[in-house]
């Protein structure tokens, strides 16, 4: 099997030593191997981003543009590589992976776009002789850290605003999910990214970020994945006081009021909950159900959850596939057992399924009912097939116990009347809200969270300006 190649400096390297095997979730068999970068190599790698920027920087916005778009249109036509890669490496299903591709591809048109349109502005001045501008320029050479529930789209995510903004970048995958990265690298190469501009590096986490976080020329970390490890990065980070947005944890609350049109309803929340089997940061922890529409909202819940066949993500039919590993596995079991000690009732699913020829990564989508806050898919951030439903009275009530958790990423509420909508948005604590909407991720939106979600935002005009600094100038003339 060949070594799936990092891009550094404008070069393909496989290594000359110890290499990373990438195993598929859903059959635990081995599907690419990356080379094990070292530290001195992830700095090599920062080098060539420092170097790489002097020039990048003086490039217009319409020339990165224009290479961004070729990136975005590199990625479609590989469509097909790309989308089996991702279900390979995270055992995405392929309808899912596909959607993915698209996804990624949107980043970069989306960047390119709001990359032409970076502005600054000229500020009315209160003496007769000064003139005060405010220009924005690009921080420099960044990095990124990325996770394995979107191998490709959490790279184009951060990767696409900071080469728009005239930034470069050093990009360091999951280690369980590196060979979208890897294609994606060769794919910049053939669209005429210049060498140093965008860099991969794979292996340990530990070593290359701390290498990339001591580095001198490094501007910004942005990073998604754990509360816990963000925590990490932002205090090794602030030793050199470098910009960082960070993407956290989530723990969603889905609010379902008596008037809302469950049909849709129930649609959307299987769209939040059962996307790439609850592994996404946005997805649907807790939802809350007001008394009365209760039994009938679970009644179509369940008929749109016997349609979630289980198998093999490379089958065009399937919708729910593996876990990415035994330990997630084993965390959705603790949940489930928990919850129903603590009082919810097992309405369906509940455990592991066996899918002959698959690994035993596969969980039933799980439906449950009723039992406390404190239960720990309640409390804690579940990333697996789980529904729980609460039942609610007040308006009041639901607010409160949406918002009574440490993290704010994402929220979602269901309801036909305009005036509760806006109500509600307003008082829920989280960055990004889906109003009546179970799918609100868009590439030329700013996506971030509140509270211990972290901080930044991701995607559209904002996400680019968040790879600049501005600069004031104040300059004298002579006046008549």
């Amino acid at each position: 099997m060949e070594i799936a190649p990092c891009l550094i400096d404008g070069r393909l390297y496989t290594g000359h030593g110890e290499t990373l095997e990438v195993r598929n979730p859903a059959t635990n068999a081995i599907v690419g191997i990356v080379p094990v970068c070292s530290a001195a190599l992830a700095t090599s790698a920062a080098d060539a981003a420092v170097t790489a920027f002097s020039s990048w920087k003086r490039t217009t916005a319409a020339h990165r543009a224009q290479l961004l778009r070729s990136v975005a249109a590199g990625i479609r036509t590989a469509r097909d590589a790309f989308a089996t890669t991702i279900t390979l490496e995270c055992g995405k299903p392929m309808l899912e992976a596909r959607g993915e591709v698209e996804y990624s591809a949107s980043f970069f048109d989306a960047a390119a776009s709001a990359g032409e349109m970076l502005e600054g502005s000229t500020i009315a001045s209160r003496i007769a002789d000064r003139r005060v501008f405010a220009v924005r320029e690009p921080l420099g050479a960044t990095m990124a850290i990325t996770p394995w529930n979107f191998p490709l789209a959490m790279i184009a995510r951060k990767t696409g605003p900071a080469l728009a903004a005239g930034c470069t970048q050093v990009v360091k995958p999951s280690e369980e999910t590196p060979l979208s990265a890897s294609l994606l690298g060769k794919t910049m190469l053939e669209c005429g990214i210049p060498a140093g501009v965008f860099n991969c590096v794979t292996g340990d986490p530990a070593s290359i970020a701390g290498a990339l976080l001591c580095h001198a020329g490094m501007r910004k970390l942005s990073f998604t994945g754990s509360t816990e490890v963000g925590r990490l990065l932002a205090r090794q980070a602030s030793d050199r006081l470098m910009r960082c947005a960070l993407e956290l944890g989530g723990n969603a609350p889905f609010i379902v009021f008596a008037d809302a049109d469950l049909a849709r309803a129930a649609d959307q929340l299987i769209a939040a909950k059962f996307r790439f089997m609850g592994q996404t940061c946005i997805s649907a922890n807790r939802v809350f159900v007001q008394r009365g529409v209760l039994p009938a909202f679970i009644a179509l819940l369940e008929s749109r959850m016997d349609g979630l066949l289980l198998g093999d993500p490379l089958q065009e039919t399937t919708r729910i596939g593996p876990l990415i590993s035994d330990a997630a596995v084993a965390k959705v079991e603790r949940h489930v057992q928990d919850a129903i000690a603590r009082g919810a009732r097992l309405r369906r699913g509940g455990k592991i399924a066996t899918l002959k020829g698959m690994s035993q990564r596969f969980f039933e989508p799980t439906l449950l009912e009723g039992g406390t806050a404190g239960m720990a898919c309640a409390c804690e951030e579940t990333f697996g097939p789980i529904l729980t439903l609460h039942e609610f009275e007040t308006e009041e009530e639901v607010i409160e116990s949406a918002n009574a958790v440490a993290v704010g990423l994402a929220a979602y509420v269901m309801t036909q009347d305009a005036d509760r909508l806006w109500r509600v948005v307003e008082q829920l604590d989280a960055g990004v809200i889906g109003a009546n909407d179970g799918a609100p991720s868009a590439a030329e939106a700013p996506f971030g969270g509140f509270k211990e979600s972290g901080y930044g935002k991701e995607g559209g005009r904002i996400g680019v300006e968040e790879y600049t600094r501005v600069k004031y100038v104040s300059m004298r003339v002579r006046v008549p």
